[in-house]
């Protein structure tokens, strides 16, 4: 059965699955919405048939707020140790920022103010598109919290440094076009054009033989740090069992024989 409901909106298109967040009025998350997130993307995860994940949030003002801090407030969703209410199975808050055995690729498509734990979703993607009236920012720290749902570990990683402090420590908010100069955002868009972006890009990996798409995340996640040699060293000898299997998979001799006979491959997943 397909996860989702009215706040979580679920959609299959083809290979692609498509996520909503629909709280209004800003798409902020209290821990029965980060579940059912975390159901969707390990439906995602675990579908065959489904290569590709867009998330957005609905409307056109607001990507995400992060958490709801009305139920912080009322108690409904813990804050002290708020990971432990968490279902570890379920990719830690929103279901993404924590799924480390997810290798299919998510794109995140902005459609409005991505702040607080939104950016930090935005954050565990891995293509990001914006629309142009998109602005980031870090509100947590005059509320007395940090963004310890991927922005401390992250962010610092994707900006340079102090510019990163900035937005910690100071909770100034970052344009869209800014952020695509320092290359956190792939790509800035006209609104209106967005969905249609992001789509194109998602149809575009979809074509990609399966093992290979995946490999590429198992990989990037295993070397994440290390030094060049120690990478390589990984790559070739560590336990990389997508890897493994893409070497010898019937789909990699398809591309090769595809290429040489100058058509289309025809990959099947294997």
């Amino acid at each position: 059965m397909i996860p989702g409901d009215e706040e979580v909106q679920v959609a299959i298109e083809g290979q692609l699955m498509l996520i909503t967040i629909n709280r209004p009025k800003a798409n902020a998350i209290d821990l029965p919405t980060s579940r059912k997130l975390g159901e969707a993307f390990v439906y995602f995860r675990d579908n065959p048939e489904l290569k590709v994940a867009i998330i957005t949030g609905a409307g056109d003002r607001i990507f995400c707020a992060g958490w709801d801090l009305k139920a912080l407030d009322s108690g409904d969703t813990p804050l002290e140790n708020w990971w432990e209410a968490e279902d570890p199975e379920l990719g830690g808050f929103a279901g993404i920022t924590e799924m480390w055995n997810l290798n299919k690729p998510v794109i995140a498509a902005l459609n409005g103010l991505t702040i607080g734990g939104g950016f930090e979703i935005a954050l565990a993607c891995d293509l990001i598109i914006a629309a142009d009236h998109v602005e980031f920012a870090l509100p947590e720290l005059p509320l007395g919290l940090i963004p310890d749902a991927g922005a401390v570990q992250r962010l610092p990683k994707r900006l340079p440094y102090n510019i990163a402090l900035e937005m910690l420590y100071l909770g100034r908010r970052m344009p869209a076009a800014e952020a695509a100069r320092y290359g956190l955002v792939n790509k800035v868009v006209a609104a209106a054009d967005l969905m249609s972006q992001a789509k194109e890009w998602a149809n575009q990996l979809a074509q990609v033989a399966p093992l290979a798409l995946q490999a590429i995340k198992e990989v990037l996640r295993s070397i994440e740090c290390e030094p060049t040699e120690k990478a390589f060293s990984k790559m070739r000898y560590e336990d990389l069992p997508i890897y493994r299997a893409m070497l010898s998979s019937d789909d990699a001799g398809e591309g090769v024989k595809a290429f040489v006979e100058k058509r289309d491959a025809r990959f099947k997943g294997n």
